[in-house]
């Protein structure tokens, strides 16, 4: 008898926002089909780059940012699980909060666990501001040495 080694996961780097659940829900479904392990990600990053990002529930009694964020990571993956019954293995996930530059750590775990794909939420910005500025997204396309998929949000306008 062999032992099977289990694939490698998929790696879904995530910041709270509508594109990093749709980047999910993606990352959960393609993880079940393969029976890979799904790994979320968030990068707590510097808030002199987004001050007013973590936002505290309760502003009487100040938290550290990372605990804030280890709050908001577990608020979402709970909302979108229960909103998507379907994706039990949301809640399986591992997962890991970090702090640093996003693209610089979201690298980094990349090296970690090596995982067979990396799948990413983004905005799609375009024209100027898309040259001046970049985006996060197209960075780790750009230096990452597994293959990533960019996951846009879908407009349900009919």
């Amino acid at each position: 008898m062999t032992n099977k080694t289990p694939p490698p996961p998929i790696l879904v780097p995530v910041d709270f926002s509508p594109h990093s659940e749709e980047a999910l829900l993606f990352a959960a479904d393609l993880a079940h089909r393969l029976d890979a392990p799904l790994i979320i990600l968030h990068v707590v990053h510097d808030p002199g780059e987004a001050p007013g990002y973590y936002t505290q529930k309760n502003p009487e009694h100040p938290h550290r940012i990372a605990d804030i964020a280890a709050d908001m990571m577990a608020d979402f993956i709970n909302r979108i699980a229960k909103e998507t019954p379907g994706q039990s293995n949301i809640l399986q996930a591992t997962t890991k909060l970090i702090t640093g530059l996003p693209v610089t750590r979201i690298l980094e775990v990349v090296e970690q666990c090596n995982p067979q794909m990396v799948i990413m939420g983004s905005k799609g910005r375009t024209g100027l501001t898309h040259l001046l500025l970049g985006s996060k997204a197209e960075q780790v396309v750009r230096l990452c040495p597994a293959p990533v998929t960019i996951i846009k949000k879908t407009d349900n306008k009919e």
